[in-house]
């Protein structure tokens, strides 16, 4: 299962937690991490396996989108900050719609995540 990790500058801690947290189901599901570029390298200096993109801005989103519409991710976790404005939130949007479109399991808060990796441990 391949799994997509995204974070804004404000949530990237907060992803890292998240995942420190949730790391025995990651690990025992075999779960294959891609990120964007910054999230990545984050989340790696945690340590991590994780396939790092494109930083956001520079097509990292774009990136994602496209392998979830050639049906290569099977998930999203996507912490966006809605209280700062970003320059790329056209492909924060398309990718958004494009999970709506595939049927792709999307989270963008660390509530909603939470409870898809609860529906992964059954």
């Amino acid at each position: 299962m391949e799994i997509a990790i995204i974070a804004h500058d404000g949530k990237k801690a907060e992803m890292v937690q998240f995942l420190n947290e949730h790391k025995d189901v990651l690990l025992q599901k075999q779960i294959s991490l891609i990120s964007t570029g910054t999230t990545g390298k984050k989340v790696k200096k945690a340590g991590f396996e994780v396939t790092r993109l494109l930083s956001g801005p520079l097509g990292g989103d774009a990136q994602i989108a496209a392998r979830v519409a050639e049906g290569k991710c099977d998930m999203v976790l996507f912490f966006r900050d809605p209280l700062e404005k970003h320059p790329h939130e056209p492909d924060v949007l398309m990718l958004m719609r494009l999970c709506d479109v595939h049927d792709v399991p999307l989270a963008t808060n660390p509530a909603t995540a939470e409870l898809l990796i609860k529906g992964i441990m059954l």
